[in-house]
């Protein structure tokens, strides 16, 4: 394989929706890791909730858009550890009658990383120090933590930021409550679970909380605001790529 993989950017539709700049601060970073990076123009959904529903059907039916979108790329890198879940883990065992589908879906999963992953893992990435004076404390998510592994690689990449101090709150592995259609299905759990993962950040004495899946920030960000809190939340990416002057997520622009 080339010294400069050609990487296919899978962007996730909150990213696309709700939070771009954190596919902006990701194609940087594969870049810096020294990539080619791409972004497939009719990429759409990983079919996760469709899946998560039962709805086998069309969860095969986005599957194979996107297996086919993606085959010709060395590795596909996404900023979530949800989707690229659903990728790795899931996509071969939805097409158990279709052999030829599940070749190309083994085929694909076998190159899909969740950005932190790929960065620390795949390309031994050792970014150029950055600066940001900053106290933070990292919740990880269930899917990259559970299904894909990830947990030091994050904290290895957050360490060559000078002046940010990683603050390790309780239960960091527990979940944010967030689940995808979990939060829709059960609201009154789902919050329980936000206001723990808020109270167990905030007694770190951290300003901002990190994470690496939008879905999971984004429920986080929306509680913290509700119950008037200060705690600043945005995507690791964000930070890594050296972009946060924006505002957090939630706050307005």
């Amino acid at each position: 394989m080339s010294d400069t993989p050609r990487v296919g950017l899978f962007a996730t539709c909150l990213v696309d929706l709700m939070r771009p700049a954190v596919g902006f601060a990701t194609a940087a970073l594969l870049q810096r890791a020294g990539c080619t990076v791409e972004v497939p123009q009719a990429q759409t959904c990983c079919g996760q909730p469709a899946f998560n529903n039962g709805d086998d059907t069309d969860a095969r039916s986005i599957a194979k858009q996107v297996i086919a979108e993606f085959e010709g790329f060395d590795y596909v890198v996404a900023p979530s550890g949800s989707c690229i879940g659903m990728l790795r883990e899931h996509y071969p065992a939805l097409f158990a009658d279709e052999p030829e589908w599940q070749a190309r879906a083994q085929a694909l999963a076998e190159r899909c990383y969740e950005l932190t992953a790929f960065l620390v893992d795949v390309r031994r990435y050792e970014p150029a120090p950055g600066d940001w004076q900053a106290s933070v404390t990292y919740h990880d998510s269930c899917s990259g933590l559970r299904e894909l592994g990830i947990k030091h690689q994050p904290r290895t990449l957050l360490q060559s930021v000078r002046g940010l101090e990683l603050l390790e709150m309780q239960d960091a592995e527990v979940c944010c409550g967030f689940g995808g259609t979990f939060c829709v299905k059960y609201p009154e759990v789902s919050v329980k679970m936000a206001s723990d993962k808020l109270a167990n950040a905030e007694r770190t004495g951290a300003g901002t909380l990190l994470g690496g899946d939008l879905g999971c920030l984004l429920n986080l960000a929306g509680r913290a605001q509700r119950l008037g809190k200060p705690l600043r939340v945005r995507h690791v990416a964000e930070v890594l790529a050296g972009m946060t002057d924006a505002p957090a997520i939630g706050e307005p622009d």
